[in-house]
């Protein structure tokens, strides 16, 4: 007897620092040795063709910023609601189309910024914004299957402050500390790992994932590799 194979649908794109091809690569063999048939797409074209979309268990996107059509939103929207799980890490789900309201309103958070070192250690680049911050699991996620098993963890790269509502289910959280230089006067906690119901579908974010070595981090990589199976239909 032979098991039908899941279709996982990658999508990804978007500002190349945060690497959406290596990126990507790292867990599509992921999901070739999970039963998924993966299909690759370099826009978000895609969404907008429903019979396609139809069909697809999972969509792993990893898109930065750069925009959306209106069909293919609405595409990704009907997708979802009728099953199809989505799921993805850092900029390429949590700071996706900006000038999409109503997709920031299907993920449930988004990214605001990621404060960096003292002005003093800034040199211009990208690791202005690496700081050390730790990720907190909260009580829900002892038991959850993304998480189960994992406790806090420490990385130094960008700390996400994110703007969030409470139809979010939260696992994890960061708190941004108070510095000196810094403009706020108390710790600010964001969620870090999250997951959110749709119609039939759901939704797994994990801000951590700026970079291919980021991912890498076992702690992450488990979240997220679980977060995908999870997520899929």
């Amino acid at each position: 007897m032979t098991t039908e194979k899941k279709t996982a649908l990658v999508v990804r794109g978007g500002w190349d620092g945060h690497q959406p091809v290596a990126a990507t690569e790292e867990f599509i063999p992921y999901l070739h040795a999970s039963g998924y048939e993966v299909r690759v797409e370099e826009s978000p074209k895609i969404y907008a063709d429903a019979d396609y979309m139809a069909g697809v268990d999972l969509i792993l996107q990893c898109v930065t910023m750069s925009t959306i059509e209106k069909d293919e939103f609405e595409g990704l929207r009907t997708a979802v609601e009728n099953g199809t799980g989505l799921a993805g890490w850092h900029g390429g789900i949590a700071d996706s189309y900006r000038n999409t309201s109503d997709y920031l309103h299907l993920i449930g958070g988004q990214f605001a910024c990621h404060p960096g070192k003292h002005p003093d250690e800034r040199t211009g680049g990208q690791p202005d914004n690496y700081v050390p911050y730790t990720v907190n699991m909260l009580r829900a996620a002892a038991d959850h299957p993304i998480t189960a098993g994992l406790g806090d963890f420490d990385l130094v790269t960008e700390q996400y402050w994110v703007l969030a509502d409470d139809y979010i289910d939260v696992l994890a959280t960061t708190t941004q500390k108070v510095r000196e230089w810094d403009p706020w006067h108390r710790e600010v906690t964001s969620p870090a790992v999250w997951t959110r119901q749709w119609g039939k579908g759901r939704i797994f974010v994990c801000t951590p994932g700026h970079r291919v070595e980021i991912l890498q981090d076992s702690n992450v990589r488990t979240i997220i590799e679980r977060g995908l199976l999870w997520a899929s239909r």
